[in-house]
């Protein structure tokens, strides 16, 4: 019986983790990428240099850099070492890298 209930509980364990990950997967509407790619056009901003940052998505940048508010949309955005990205203002994180 305990060989059985202990599998049993690791994979049930395991299972509920990957269902908090997939509870922070951040889905940005091709409405809100249009919306963010028209207004940072439109306001330029100088790049903020960042040493040792390896920029890309879930990637998570430092109290130094300011964040940019877009007209509604819950993200800001800021130009980290030439690139501009999207960042959940609650935790600083990169939720994507806008082309």
């Amino acid at each position: 019986m305990k060989r059985i209930l202990i599998p049993a509980v690791a994979g049930l364990a395991l299972a509920a983790g990957v269902g908090f990950a997939a509870a922070d997967e951040v889905i940005v509407t091709p409405e809100q990428q249009t919306v963010v790619k028209e207004y940072v056009h439109k306001h330029p901003i100088a790049s903020v240099n960042v040493l040792g940052l390896e920029l890309g998505v879930g990637s998570t940048v430092p109290d130094t850099v300011e964040l940019q508010q877009v007209p509604d949309v819950r993200y800001r955005y800021a130009v980290v070492n030439d690139h501009t990205v999207l960042i959940d203002p609650g935790t600083r994180r990169v939720v994507q890298v806008i082309e």
